[in-house]
């Protein structure tokens, strides 16, 4: 007679577990992607610089190349500044925050990005360098160092409608 070889009971309920565990795992992916898509020329408004400089954003084998005004535009929206309690903090890269450098955070940019912060309402602008995440309250996209909001005619004011251009050396100085 032949036996007949039965799981473990421990057996079955480890590979439940895994199954279980990745199942979860995936919940929680597709909830992650069903919030705002930053990525999404889409959303608000905002049009992010491609990672294919020389292609078309919608489709990284397209052979139109982008106009320089595309390529310098990452977006439009609130920006707000840095309360002075948050002067010596670490930020998200690792930095020590300086109320006196010309700094910011953004949500996606790379850290060490430079960009051009214009206030629309004055035309006043400056260049900061992206060190840290954030704003995290709806409809701002930029928050920059209180020196910078200085320069800009933001400071006192709270928030003021910017837009915000990729800066490289070359860039023309407004």
């Amino acid at each position: 007679m032949t036996k007949i070889k039965r799981f473990h009971p421990k057996i079955v309920q480890s590979i439940l577990f895994v199954i279980t565990l990745s199942a979860a795992l995936n919940q929680g992916t597709l909830l992650a992607a069903a919030e705002e898509d930053f990525h999404n020329p889409a959303n608000s408004g905002r049009t992010w610089l491609p990672e294919n400089n020389g292609a078309n954003p919608a489709s990284s084998t397209s052979a139109r190349a982008m106009l320089p005004a595309e390529r310098s535009l990452v977006g439009e929206g609130k920006a707000s500044y840095y309360a002075s309690r948050f002067h010596g903090k670490k930020t998200a890269s690792g930095e020590f925050f300086s109320l006196s450098q010309f700094t910011a955070a953004h949500r996606s940019l790379p850290f060490g990005t430079s960009v051009r912060v214009i206030n629309l309402d004055n035309g006043k602008n400056v260049v900061v360098r992206i060190n840290d995440r954030g704003p995290y309250l709806r409809g701002r996209i930029i928050d920059v160092s209180p020196a910078a909001a200085r320069e800009i005619g933001l400071f006192g004011r709270g928030t003021a409608n910017v837009r915000i251009e990729r800066y490289t050396a070359s860039a023309n100085i407004l």
